[in-house]
């Protein structure tokens, strides 16, 4: 998946891009890692009860040059791309990535677009 101004997960209707007011402290903050590329990775569990168990996962990546983004909601192990959305069963897994994406919305690190 490549780099692009706006990004979105499968499923979502909404579309994020990165925020003018963006810092790369800001991002290391937050759990942004810095990659050997130089590009920040953030991935987070889906699961609102344990941060430990097999879950989804949201794996966000900004370029080091801090203008373009991708995103993307995959299986425990990273591999596969899912649609959280579309399972009627995932509502709690829903609340937590609407959770995780309004902290970076209001660090200001994304906006809604």
């Amino acid at each position: 998946m490549a780099f692009t101004a706006t990004a979105t997960v499968k499923g979502s209707s909404t579309v994020y891009a990165l925020s003018s007011n963006v810092k790369k402290y800001t991002l290391k903050d937050v759990g942004f890692t810095e990659t050997r590329g130089g590009n920040f990775q953030l991935e987070r569990p889906l699961d609102p009860n344990s941060p430990y168990n097999q879950a989804f996962k949201l794996k966000m990546t900004v370029a080091k040059d801090l203008q373009n983004l991708k995103m993307v909601i995959t299986t425990a192990n990273g591999l596969q791309a899912v649609d959280i959305f579309k399972q009627p069963a995932k509502t709690a897994e829903i609340t937590q990535f609407n959770f995780l994406m309004q902290n970076l919305i209001e660090r200001e690190i994304l906006i809604k677009k």
